[in-house]
């Protein structure tokens, strides 16, 4: 099946990077090491020439995060709400500026650069409305009702290094945002490809009244700047590839610190033989080929009842083939570049060996070199066995993968038949019978009639993985109380725990029995 029209990737040198606008970002950097050329993903060409971190770039980062730290901590969360509250706006006014620059970096279709825009929107803008709310000190139950006074209070944990991928650079950037609120300071190291996407929204912030020092940018190979990383951060957030996360968690482990990770995923749909196909197919093409299926909760695996199966792969592909690919600095394209080079090698050893093995290419299937260098097709694939990655292995690519299934029990089985449990989706006309399913997933989100974004943009809810996924969440309160250590403090008054008005310890004991007696009658706890 032949994909539609496409657009070359010579449309995309019309809008070059802002000398002016970069030389602002860069400033932001706090590295003294060699320069490093990037790579436009639409072209090849040269995008950008950005100044290598060292280690003792990092050691001075933290230095002056500490040192900001303290006065920043030292603000009612309200204050340090406000320029937050005023990024919102500004993202939404100024939003030309940050599409360009992801297209540039990621070569992505601008819709999917939008996308990016409306996550690091709303986040922000719950976090910095929910910041006041939830980091104020609490009081809690005491040990003795009347006698105990006991209040919960969030600190921040210091400085927290946090780790960005290339995929998403802006808007997983903005995990940033819940450390500043909570009253942290920040030693960010944004993907070498991405960087300028990762430090617009900290530009924007310093005009609008951050204090710079309190989120520093280093800047390299992990190599060089990894391990001073990790070592000097209070907590640690991450997002990225699975060893990875269990390399950062054990480092994490050894130091006694936390740490949130965002890893690898595999997730599946699910189309029940009720589902509405003329929903289901449409919302699977956007699930699966968002930013190229380089997307950590895009869907890979497609499970469909047997009784609708033949109907929904050729409905699904005839979609998926009429897909338009381009380089283009608008909106005209539905699909766009992969990243780099090794994310092309990965999806094309992927395909190819399903193919060899005898799985069918139902559209897609080739590299476009004559888009540009990382372009490949959109592709479905049928008649994947467990001998082949798309299987079992994650792509984060343009790949998905589609298989039949007999009944529930079989499509839930087969749903949680991965290492990995981020997201996961399920179609049906009866939303009832749909969360029942749902909840039987062990996926850390689930989405009934919808790929990922009902869950991934609902900010007041938890987002994360189980398994192999990762652990910790962002999004909701949870994703501004991980960065915090709660403190509780209880004053004891008039009466105490130790004998009291010549009482003995045999005669304390049994008032004490009486009085735990009461507590449950009166129902007080």
């Amino acid at each position: 099946m032949a994909l539609a029209p496409t657009q070359p990737a010579a449309a995309a040198d019309s809008t070059p990077l802002d000398p002016v606008l970069t030389a602002r970002l860069t400033a932001g950097i706090a590295a003294t090491g060699a320069t490093v050329t990037t790579l436009a993903p639409f072209t090849g060409a040269p995008l950008a020439e950005l100044r290598q971190s060292t280690a003792s770039d990092v050691d001075a980062a933290y230095a002056a995060a500490r040192e900001a730290q303290r006065a920043w901590a030292a603000r009612s969360p309200r204050e340090r709400a406000k320029p937050f509250l005023k990024l919102y706006g500004a993202m939404l006014d100024r939003q030309d500026e940050i599409l360009d620059l992801i297209q540039l970096e990621t070569g992505k279709a601008r819709h999917h650069a939008f996308e990016e825009l409306l996550d690091a929107a709303t986040s922000t803008l719950y976090a910095a409305r929910q910041a006041p709310k939830v980091l104020h000190p609490r009081r809690r139950a005491g040990a003795l009702p009347l006698l105990t006074r006991t209040v919960e209070t969030p600190h921040p944990k210091g400085v927290v290094g946090v780790i960005t991928p290339w995929n998403y650079p802006f808007a997983l950037t903005m995990d940033v945002v819940p450390a500043l609120l909570a009253g942290n300071a920040v030693v960010h190291k944004p993907d070498s490809q991405t960087v300028l996407s990762s430090l617009w929204p900290r530009m924007l912030l310093t005009e609008l009244g951050l204090p710079a020092e309190l989120w520093q940018v280093v800047n390299g190979d992990p190599a060089e700047v990894g391990r001073p990383l990790l070592d000097q951060a209070d907590y640690i957030g991450f997002t990225g590839s699975t060893a990875a996360g269990r390399a950062i968690a054990e480092h994490a482990s050894r130091r006694l610190i936390g740490c949130s990770l965002e890893l690898g995923g595999k997730n599946p749909m699910l189309v029940l033989a009720d589902a509405d196909l003329d929903k289901a197919v449409p919302t699977a093409v956007r699930a699966c080929f968002a930013n190229a299926g380089q997307l950590c909760v895009s869907i890979e695996r497609i499970y469909v009842h047997e009784s609708r199966f033949d109907e929904f792969v050729r409905r699904f592909g005839a979609h998926v083939g009429q897909l338009t690919l381009g380089a283009g600095l608008g909106f005209d394209a539905d699909m766009g570049s992969l990243t780099s080079q090794r994310q092309l090698e990965r999806v094309t050893e992927q395909v190819e060996a399903a193919r060899a093995a005898g799985a069918t290419v139902v559209t897609g299937g080739r590299p476009r070199p004559d888009l540009g260098p990382y372009f490949y097709e959109p592709t479905v694939l049928t008649g994947v066995t467990e001998s082949m990655p798309p299987w079992r292995e994650e792509t984060f690519g343009p790949v998905a993968s589609v298989y039949a299934f007999r009944d529930d029990d079989e499509a839930v089985q087969a749903a949680n038949d991965t290492v990995y449990g981020l997201n996961a989706s399920v179609f049906s006309r009866d939303t009832r019978r749909a969360r029942h399913v749902a909840g039987r997933i062990q996926a850390g989100t689930v989405n009934i009639n919808e790929g990922y974004a009902a869950a991934y943009a609902s900010q007041a809810a938890p987002m994360g993985g189980m398994k192999a996924s990762g652990i910790g969440r962002r999004h909701g309160t949870a994703g501004l109380l991980k960065y915090t250590e709660p403190q509780t403090v209880a004053s004891q008054h008039l009466l105490g725990f130790d004998p009291a008005f010549g009482l003995s310890r045999a005669q304390h004991v049994r008032l004490f029995t009486r009085a735990l007696r009461l507590l449950k009658a009166l129902r007080i706890r």
